[in-house]
Formats: structure tokens, sequence, C-alpha cells
């Protein structure tokens, strides 16, 4: 019964990892002809580390290319970093500081169905504020508190 509790850590630490946003690229228009993603990207920014684009999109209709930087800009994907087609979706995390190029390769680029997006790293917490030092502010559980929390919970009543 030791590893339960090794367990149960590995179980909860994506929990405790899961800090990006969520994007859904075109946001309600989707990942379509005619939409303007320059506006969506200007919108959003800045995107960071973590975070994650959506991209829903008609199945058989469009699909979702990696490329990079020179076949964005000429709506080549015959060389793709990644290439996805199956379904209605795709969910890609920005997991480097980078620059990040997606086109889509069924003709549709030309018409501007095309995104690039900058992921910034993540920005460190904020300094506590200054000034009297004497009066302490009150507890506010965050998430991880409340996970471990519940974990010590779950794990009294195993043992």
């Amino acid at each position: 019964m030791a590893a339960a509790p090794v367990i149960l850590s590995v179980l909860l630490l994506p929990l405790l990892l899961a800090s990006g946003d969520r994007y859904t690229v075109g946001d309600e228009k989707g990942w379509n002809p005619g939409v303007n993603y320059t506006v969506w990207v200007d919108k959003h920014r800045p995107f960071h580390i973590g975070d994650w684009l959506v991209f829903y999109y008609q199945s058989g209709m469009a699909d979702v290319v990696q490329v990079d930087n020179e076949s964005f800009v000429k709506c080549d994907a015959s060389h793709p970093i990644s290439n996805y087609s199956k379904g209605r979706s795709y969910a890609f995390e920005l997991n480097e500081t980078k620059r990040y190029y997606f086109i889509c390769s069924y003709g549709y680029c030309y018409q501007g169905m095309r995104v690039s997006v900058l992921a910034h790293p993540l920005s460190p917490p904020s300094p506590p504020p200054s000034g009297d030092k004497s009066a302490s502010p009150p507890a506010v559980p965050t998430v991880s508190a409340a996970i471990l929390a519940a974990s010590g919970a779950i794990l009294r009543l195993l043992f």
C-alpha cells in the first residue's frame, strides 16, 4: 500500500502543472476560409508556453499543417513539421518559446487560412506588494493547495 501515495501523486501532477490557456483559433468562426487570423492573433496575444491552440474545422474540407516561416509565406505544405486532418478538431500545445506557423493545405491558405503565433516564456510571479508587512493577508487556498488537501483526504479513506 506504500505505492498508493506515489501513484496518486503521479496522477495529480498534471493537474498541478496545467497552467496554459486554451484558445479557439478563429473564435466562433473556427478554422475556415474568410477569417482574418491576423486580427484574431492581435485580439488574443500574448501567447505563452503551455497555452493551447484548438483548431475546429469541417472534416474532409480542411486540415492543420505546421510549417516553417518560408513555407508559411509561400503557402507550401510539401515539407510539413506536422500535419493533422483527422476528425473535426486539433489541439496544439505551444511548448517552446518561438514562433509557430500553421496553414491549411486544401488551397485555402491563399485565401488567408493561415496563422502565426509567437509563444513567450511564462511570466515570473508578481512580487508581493510593498507596504506594511505587519498585517498578513488572509489565507486564500490555491488550486494546488486544494488538490493536495483532496489527495490527503483520499489517502485517509484508503488507509
